[in-house]
């Protein structure tokens, strides 16, 4: 029981094992986006190993987990299906919320998610 009682302490303390979000920040000369993606339903380390890790050369890129994405975004990609996969997401928007206007028809388009203004 004390070994099993240690085991979800250190589940617990590590963030990235029960993180069901990830903060993703990029950053270079004249670009700084923010995102949140929340897991709906990527197996956990499929999530956190590959869809909270971009490869975007050129680009500082902070990542945070989180257990949910942050209040503040201007809006949100709910139900976000990956590109030829059969896993969903909500994806989470901070910044400069005049990018709404590609992000939308993007997000119910091609995403095939539904627009939230929160």
């Amino acid at each position: 029981m004390r070994l099993m009682g240690l085991s979800l302490l250190l589940a617990l303390v590590s963030g990235e094992v029960l993180a069901q979000a990830c903060v993703v920040h990029s950053t270079a000369e004249r670009l700084d986006v923010k995102v949140c993606q929340q897991n709906r339903n990527i197996p956990q380390k499929l999530f956190a190993d590959g869809f909270c890790q971009p490869n975007l050369p050129g680009q500082k890129v902070d990542v945070q987990y989180v257990d949910q994405c942050p209040t503040g975004a201007f809006g949100v990609c709910s139900n976000a299906q990956v590109a030829n996969m059969p896993y969903r997401q909500d994806i989470h928007y901070y910044g400069v919320a005049t990018d709404a206007a590609y992000l939308k028809p993007f997000c119910e388009a091609q995403s095939q998610g539904n627009w939230l203004n929160p």
